[in-house]
């Protein structure tokens, strides 16, 4: 497309965080970009019933969640429905490379946001995506 905006392959994300402050602002962010909010919850139990159910793009999930199972639990069980996992957390977990896309490390601005999904959108569509600060793109996009 010509002097045109590129198609966005990730549109509508699930936010998955703990932290209310950070799950407001996430949310916020991400209506503020274009992006469709299917629904922001705090939980595996939640998430795991809404990626069986609803059409989901993305995953934006912290690691540490309000349930037992974790980020990374949640991310394996998204990625055996062919759903990608971000996560948007504070810590490194090395198994995350086994089951995300990548990881973008908290804290961060709504334009490192921006730009992180911009990265993995191109990475999923199969193009050469910027590396940025704060984010780690996994090698290879989740089957």
């Amino acid at each position: 497309m010509l002097f045109g905006k590129r198609k966005r392959i990730v549109k509508r994300i699930l936010v998955v965080e703990d932290e209310p402050l950070t799950a407001f602002d996430n949310e916020t962010m991400l209506t503020a970009c274009g992006y469709e909010v299917v629904a922001t919850v705090d939980g595996f139990d939640e998430a795991l019933d809404l990626i069986g159910r609803e059409q989901i793009d993305l995953i934006l999930s912290d690691i540490r969640l309000r349930s037992q199972e974790t980020g990374i639990d949640l991310a394996r069980a998204a990625k055996d429905r062919g759903i990608p996992t971000l996560f948007a957390s504070g810590h490194r977990i090395e198994a995350a490379a086994d089951v995300a896309i990548g990881c973008l490390h908290k804290p961060y601005s709504e334009r490192q946001l921006r730009a992180a999904l911009d990265s993995v959108d191109r990475h999923l569509a199969g193009e050469k995506a910027k590396p940025l600060d704060g984010l780690e793109l996994f090698v290879s996009p989740p089957e």
